[in-house]
């Protein structure tokens, strides 16, 4: 080891304070990526969705006895027939949110499903064209609605929360299947800026159908609804 001495020592602290009082830090900080704030319409504030959060019944998740998500004939689906044309315009929610979410939006000749656009995904921070790599997500997996309070529902409850907008979000199929049916206790999105935004949508749905949350899961959604604001580290 080569011994430098004093004086080395006192131009690193000299170059300490010289970067101190230009605002720049001597170690890089992690970046989150910018917050975004796009939500479908109805989306509770951060402050209405901390105060809503609060008013939540906190309970053990329930069983999932009884859950049957896929089904052939649509009778059997416990939130009945997926994409369900919930507004009787002619246009299922599949279509709506794809056309509600993605830019450069082409439909089909005649019809009103998407053949084509782009999207931002707000999971992963990503660009995509197509629509063969997008999915719809529920931002409450229907399995979470099933096991904190929907399993009592009548059917017609449980098949408008299922095709409830405010629950609904064009994403990264590749995010999807991982997040699959898990709480924000379990899975977030991987693009840090949108932890706001996904806390607020969730939160939201919850309050509107009077959904209990789990401990770690309220947790987890008072963390994310805590970023709200929180200007992006650089």
């Amino acid at each position: 080891m080569i011994a430098r001495g004093d004086g080395y020592a006192l131009r690193m602290r000299w170059l300490l304070v010289i970067l101190l009082l230009s605002g720049c830090s001597a170690l890089p900080l992690a970046s989150s990526g910018p917050q975004l704030d796009r939500v479908p319409a109805g989306t509770l504030d951060a402050a209405t969705a901390r105060t809503s959060l609060a008013a939540l019944p906190v309970a053990a998740p329930g069983r999932l006895d009884g859950y049957v998500r896929d089904c052939d004939d649509g009778k059997a689906c416990v939130f009945g027939q997926p994409w369900f044309d919930a507004d009787g315009d002619g246009c299922d929610q599949r279509s709506q949110v794809l056309a509600r979410d993605l830019t450069n939006v082409e439909r089909k000749p005649g019809r009103c499903g998407v053949q084509s656009g782009t999207l931002d995904d707000p999971y992963t921070g990503s660009q995509i064209s197509g629509t063969s790599k997008i999915q719809i997500d529920h931002v409450v997996p229907l399995a979470e609605m099933w096991r904190s309070g929907a399993a009592a529902w009548a059917p017609q409850q449980r098949v408008a929360a299922a095709n409830d907008l405010r629950n609904l979000v064009a994403v990264s199929g590749k995010a999807n299947q991982s997040k699959s049916d898990k709480t924000p206790d379990q899975w977030m999105p991987p693009n840090a800026g949108y932890a706001c935004s996904y806390g607020r949508m969730y939160v939201t749905v919850k309050a509107a159908y009077g959904l209990s949350v789990a401990p770690a899961e309220r947790s987890a959604l008072e963390n994310a609804l805590a970023s709200c604001g929180t200007p992006p580290t650089t």
